[in-house]
């Protein structure tokens, strides 16, 4: 253990009195320095000549010199210049008094030897006094520093004779442990070796459950189609309640909502979701968005408040995706806010960036909520009397998509209770030069032209339930559930349009809809695809094949209606494939 410092016997040898040598050949002004610094209590000793305060300092150390400049002999120069010569008084501290003005050459020559100050004849007792009683104090803060490092430099040896002892002891301790360490080492590799095998089951079970949600979102839309059908019919032939019929429309809305965003999620995690960027504005993206919540905001009575620039926006990006970010915070808002709440959207534009603010004064975060909401199926709360939590997946896919666009999502909250505000940065496009006038479109519907209509779908009800739909809209249809009867029916029927299902067994539309382009007169028949799938590589697969238009499963009658009252050149100029 190290030896403690004697502090008290360091203070008694720093506290006593410093030796002060006084040089001077003149009796008179040694009495006059010893009158100005008595009253410091120092020990003052005096010297008549360079000669004799060499020889005092011989005897002892002194804190500081007073020397006399002029003196016969040896003067001050040459006395300086000798003291410090001296390893021992090299750093001894010396004040030179003189009687007459030196020059600066003279002043200098003395600060190259040593000295550290001049003081002028007569000698002014306040200033003499001061300086030495610095250079006097410095002395003892000198000495004291010494008895401290002798003391420290004590101590260290012990700690380090103690530390040595410690580290031998330690030494072995860690021979013990290094052997049982090497034990341990061989167990954890064990277990790292079984930890990377779980993983790599883990990442297979991760890929299948994402291809499992695909192929989930994907069958369900089979299902749905025939209800989505079943209400055309129902909102046609006027045979049902139309709030009824509003409440059932909004209720598969939502189903459907929630199977798409099962579909986005697992295509994101697969790295296959891309994005269609074009020109667009803030505006039509946040109208779009406004329209698609409407039901959820309204079902709940709140008050939706926009804040748009009255400057357009620009932007390059994917409108329905965007669209889609900021219709599900806005369902989000709604339903975590009681009824009747207010609900903001506000769009500020901060440099080159564009930020859109979705405020509410619904139920609030904690700070430990504020991240974690963002992760996939993760809900703020899933108490039995909020029956609106979803599947825990739209606030991950805003993010997401978010990202895609090259911006970020955050969120603030004031606490429980106190609402949120979620906020989406984009990065601005640039504005769009002028644009030439587009064509006047043809009269695109027309309630009186009566189409032939094919309808394929090995789904009886989906295929029956759609037929339905079209013979209702007055159009002369026909339906077929085996893909091997189609060409033959096609060929006496000689179809206007074909709603053809892609994946059906046997014969697949994709194998059809190319067949069908071979029967004669049927040069100009528009092909439709009906299916589940719904991705940018599936509408190239079903364009490539010949198809005209790609319709997502359940399809809109508003979509249905389009398709059948477009004029034939309208029909055959392009295939847009719309979703």
């Amino acid at each position: 253990m190290a030896a403690p410092l004697n502090v008290a016997a360091t203070a008694d040898a720093t506290s006593a009195p410093v030796r002060i040598l006084l040089v001077d050949d003149q009796p008179g002004r040694l009495l006059t320095y010893r009158a100005i610094l008595e009253p410091l209590g120092e020990h003052l000793v005096d010297a008549s000549s360079g000669v004799e305060a060499l020889g005092r300092l011989m005897e002892e150390d002194y804190a500081l010199i007073l020397l006399d400049v002029n003196m016969p002999g040896m003067d001050g120069f040459e006395t300086a210049s000798m003291i410090h010569q001296h390893p021992r008084f090299e750093n001894t501290p010396i004040i030179f008094v003189t009687a007459v003005n030196v020059t600066d050459m003279d002043r200098l020559r003395g600060y190259k030897i040593g000295a550290v100050d001049y003081v002028m004849v007569p000698v002014i007792p306040e200033i003499l006094r001061s300086k030495v009683m610095v250079l006097a104090e410095l002395h003892r803060k000198r000495l004291e520093l010494e008895a401290a490092n002798a003391q420290l430099a004590a101590a260290n040896l012990a700690l380090h004779t103690e530390k040595a002892r410690e580290l031998a002891v330690l030494n072995e301790s860690l021979r013990n442990a290094n052997e049982t360490l090497e034990i341990q080492n061989r167990v954890l590799q064990e277990e790292v070796a079984e930890r990377t095998r779980v993983e790599q089951l883990l990442r297979g079970v991760g890929r299948r459950k994402d291809e499992f949600l695909a192929t989930l979102a994907h069958e369900l839309r089979n299902p749905l189609a025939p209800l989505q059908n079943a209400l055309g019919v129902l909102r046609i032939s006027k045979a049902v309640d139309p709030e009824l019929l509003a409440l059932m429309e909004r209720q598969l809305a939502l189903m459907v909502r929630l199977i798409d965003d099962l579909l986005d999620i697992a295509r994101i995690s697969q790295a296959k979701l891309t994005l269609r960027r074009q020109p667009t504005t803030l505006r039509e993206i946040v109208e779009s968005a406004v329209e698609t919540a409407r039901p959820v905001i309204e079902q709940g009575g709140h008050e939706l408040v926009l804040d748009l620039p009255a400057q357009p926006v620009h932007l390059v990006a994917d409108q329905a995706r965007l669209s889609q970010v900021f219709a599900n915070l806005l369902n989000n808002a709604a339903k975590y806010s009681e009824a009747c709440g207010r609900i903001e959207l506000r769009v500020r534009v901060q440099g080159d960036r564009a930020e859109v603010e979705v405020s509410d004064a619904g139920i609030g975060l904690d700070p430990s909520q504020a991240e974690r909401i963002f992760e996939m199926f993760s809900q703020v709360e899933t108490s039995v009397d909020r029956t609106h939590g979803g599947l825990g997946i739209g606030l991950t896919l805003v993010r997401r998509l978010a990202e895609l666009h090259g911006g970020d999502v955050s969120v603030s909250s004031d606490g429980i209770g106190r609402g949120a505000t979620f906020t989406v940065a984009l990065p601005l496009g640039t504005s769009p030069g002028a644009q030439a006038p587009a064509a006047a479109a043809p009269d695109a519907f027309s309630d009186e032209v009566r189409r032939r209509v094919l309808v394929v779908d090995d789904n009886r009800d989906a295929a029956d339930t759609l037929a339905m739909m079209v013979e209702l809209l007055g159009h002369d249809v026909r339906r077929l559930y085996d893909p091997h009867l189609v060409l033959e029916e096609a060929a006496t029927f000689a179809p206007e349009i074909v709603f053809l299902d892609v994946g059906m067994p046997g014969l697949s539309g994709y194998e059809l809809a190319p067949q069908l382009r071979s029967v004669a007169g049927l040069d100009d028949v528009r092909i439709v695809a009906v299916t589940g799938w719904g991705q940018p590589e599936d509408r190239r697969r079903t364009r490539e094949a010949g198809f005209d238009e790609h319709l997502v499963k359940p399809p809109m009658l508003d979509a249905i209606q389009r398709l059948c009252n477009e004029p034939a050149q309208a029909r055959r100029s392009e295939g847009s494939h719309h979703g």
